[in-house]
C-alpha cells in the first residue's frame, strides 16, 4: 500500500503504547505515505507516545481532554493552524470504569453510564463537529472504533456494549449529515485484541481463545490487518463508502454456534 495515502494529512486520536489499535492504524497509514497528528490525554500518555509518533515522523502531539469543550477546541485550533485542511481522523477513544466491567450490566450506575457515553460516545461527535470544518475544501473521512458487544451480548462488555451501539449508530447519523460535503463517516470493528483497554475487560484472554478457535479464519484480527482496513477507508479507493461498520474479526460474526470440536 505504499503511497496511497500519500499527500494526505490526517489526525490520530487515542495511541496508548504501541500495542494499541490506534497506533497500528498511525503506523499502517505512515508507511502509506499520510502525515500524522497526534493526541494524548496526561503526561504519561504523552511519554509514551513520543517516541512513538516520532518514529513515524511527527512532531505534532496535543494533550486533550475529550470531555473538556475547551480543551477539543484548542486542540483543533492547533492543528487547524499547523494544516489548513486535513484528510482523516482517527478516533479511537473508550473508557467504563474497570470494576463495572465485570458482573452484571444490570449494576451499571448512573454516574459510570454518563461518563462511558460521554467518553466513548458523545466524544465522536465533539471531533467530527470541529474536524468539519477542516474538511470542507477537499473532503474527507472520519472513523472510530467499535466491537460486537454493540448488538451481541458478550460477558463482562457490559455498559461498553451500550456506548458502542451508540457511537454506531452515531455513526451513520454522521455519515449522513456530512455525506453532501465529501467527508465519509465510518466504524472499524475488530475482533478481541491483546491491547491496554481489552486487558480491562473482564475474562479478557477466555473471549481472545474463543474467538482465535472459533473464527472461520481461525486467528484473531492482527494491527496490521486493521491498519490496513482503516488506509483503505482515507484512501481514494474508499471514496463510495461511509456508514459502515467494517468488521475485522476473522469472520467471527458470522457465526451462529461455536465451531463443532468446541461444542
Amino acid at each position: 500500500m505504499s503511497d496511497l495515502l500519500k499527500g494526505k494529512r490526517g489526525l490520530i486520536m487515542g495511541v496508548a503504547n504501541e500495542r494499541s489499535i490506534a497506533w497500528g492504524i498511525a503506523k499502517a497509514m505512515a508507511e502509506a505515505g499520510a502525515e500524522l497528528a497526534f493526541t494524548y490525554q496526561g503526561d504519561a500518555f504523552g511519554s509514551r507516545l513520543k517516541p512513538l509518533a516520532e518514529s513515524v515522523g511527527s512532531d505534532f502531539m496535543v494533550d486533550v481532554d475529550v470531555t473538556d469543550d475547551a480543551s477539543l477546541d484548542t486542540a483543533f485550533e492547533q492543528l487547524a493552524a499547523r494544516w489548513p485542511s486535513i484528510d482523516f481522523v482517527v478516533h479511537a477513544i473508550a473508557f467504563s470504569d474497570k470494576s463495572e466491567l465485570t458482573g452484571r450490566f444490570l449494576n451499571t450506575t448512573r454516574a459510570n453510564f454518563k461518563h462511558s457515553m460521554d467518553i466513548s460516545a458523545y466524544s465522536f461527535i465533539e471531533v467530527a463537529r470541529r474536524a468539519h470544518p477542516l474538511m470542507l475544501e477537499n473532503g474527507g473521512t472520519l472513523m472510530t472504533l467499535t466491537y460486537q458487544g454493540s448488538n451481541r451480548v458478550v460477558p463482562n462488555y457490559n455498559v461498553m456494549g451500550v456506548a458502542k451501539a451508540a457511537l454506531e449508530s452515531a455513526t451513520r447519523y454522521l455519515a449522513n449529515d456530512l455525506g453532501p460535503d465529501g467527508i465519509r463517516v465510518n466504524a472499524i470493528s475488530p475482533g478481541p485484541m491483546k491491547t491496554l483497554a481489552g486487558a480491562a475487560i473482564g475474562g479478557a484472554r477466555k473471549t481472545y481463545k474463543h474467538t482465535d478457535q472459533n473464527a472461520p479464519l481461525r486467528a484473531n484480527a492482527t494491527l496490521e490487518a486493521v491498519g490496513g482496513t482503516a488506509v483503505y477507508l482515507a484512501s481514494d479507493a474508499g471514496a463510495c463508502t461511509t456508514g459502515e461498520i467494517i468488521r475485522v474479526d476473522g469472520g467471527f460474526h458470522v457465526l451462529g454456534m461455536p465451531q463443532q470440536e468446541y461444542l
